[in-house]
C-alpha cells in the first residue's frame, strides 16, 4: 500500500484553502440556566421580542413569553429531553407563527406547521405570524349563512354561522370530538371547508379520524392538529401549583400527606 507524500498533502491543503469561501453570520447565543414544567429561562440573549422563536442546541423549538432585565423566559414547543443548565440557545428573529400555502389543505400538521401524516414536507407560500392585529368590525365579511351541524339540539337552539369560530369545552369523554367529527360529515356536498383543532387526541387517534375523514370526504378536509398547546400548557402548570399548594396545606393540618 503506497503511503502519501508531503508533497501531496500539501497540495491538496492549499487547493482547500483557495477554495474556501468565508461566510459569516450574527447569532445571538444564550444559556439555559433554569427549566421546569415545559419552561426555561435563558440567560444571555439581550434582544429577543416577545412571541419570537428561539432553537435549543437539541432542535427544540421555543417560544419567548417573559422578557427581563438580564434573561427572558421561554415556553418549550416540545419536549425537554436533553435541555438542561448550559444548553445553548439561538435567536431566529421570527416571532411565533406558522407557513402557509394551498398545499397544507388535506395535511395534518402540528402546531408549528410541520407534517405529522408521513406523506412528507410542505411546500408553503408564506409565514404568516400568529398573533397579529385582527380586523376591524368594518372590513370584517358578515355572517349570514347558517351552518347546520346535524344535531338538532344544537341547530335549533344554538346556531352556528358559516365562518363562526365556535368553541367546543368540556370535560374528557363527554363527546367534544364527537360532536366536531358529526358536523363535519354533516357538511359533505356543501362545498365548505372544515378546520378542525384537535389539543388532546394521541396521535395514533387523530390518525384513525383523518382516515376516517378522507375515505368519505377527501376533498373537502382540512385538518390542522395541535399538538402543542402554549395557553392550555401553561394553565395545567398553574393549575398544577395550586394543587400543590392545597396538599401541602391539608399536610400541614394533618389532614393529608
Amino acid at each position: 500500500m503506497s503511503s502519501i507524500s508531503s508533497e501531496e498533502i500539501i497540495s491538496i491543503l492549499k487547493s482547500e484553502i483557495e477554495n474556501y469561501e468565508l461566510e459569516t453570520k450574527d447569532q445571538e447565543v444564550g444559556t439555559v440556566i433554569w427549566i421546569s414544567d415545559g419552561i426555561t429561562t435563558v440567560y444571555g440573549i439581550d434582544h429577543a421580542m416577545y412571541g419570537e422563536i428561539v432553537i435549543f442546541e437539541t432542535g427544540v423549538k421555543g417560544m419567548v413569553q417573559d422578557i427581563r432585565r438580564n434573561e427572558i423566559g421561554v415556553i418549550l414547543l416540545g419536549k425537554d429531553t436533553g435541555i438542561k443548565e448550559g444548553t445553548k440557545v439561538t435567536r431566529t428573529g421570527k416571532k411565533a407563527g406558522i407557513p402557509v400555502g394551498d398545499a397544507y389543505l388535506g395535511r395534518v400538521v402540528d402546531a408549528l406547521g410541520a407534517p405529522i401524516d408521513g406523506k412528507g414536507d410542505i411546500p408553503s407560500d408564506g409565514y404568516r405570524p400568529i398573533e397579529q392585529e385582527a380586523p376591524g368590525i368594518i372590513d370584517r365579511k358578515s355572517v349570514s349563512v347558517p351552518l347546520e351541524t346535524g344535531i338538532l339540539a344544537i341547530d335549533s337552539m344554538f346556531p352556528i354561522g358559516r365562518g363562526q369560530r365556535e368553541l367546543i369545552i368540556g370535560d374528557r369523554q363527554t363527546g367534544k370530538t364527537s360532536i366536531a367529527t358529526d358536523t363535519i360529515i354533516n357538511q359533505k356536498g356543501k362545498m365548505l371547508s372544515v378546520f378542525m383543532l384537535q389539543s388532546d387526541r394521541k396521535h395514533l387517534q387523530l390518525q384513525k379520524l383523518y382516515q376516517l375523514l378522507q375515505k368519505m370526504m377527501p376533498w373537502i378536509i382540512r385538518l390542522l392538529y395541535l399538538r402543542q398547546r402554549v395557553i392550555l400548557h401553561r394553565y395545567n402548570i398553574l393549575h398544577r401549583t395550586q394543587e400543590q399548594r392545597l396538599q401541602s396545606i391539608l399536610c400541614t393540618k394533618g389532614k393529608m400527606c
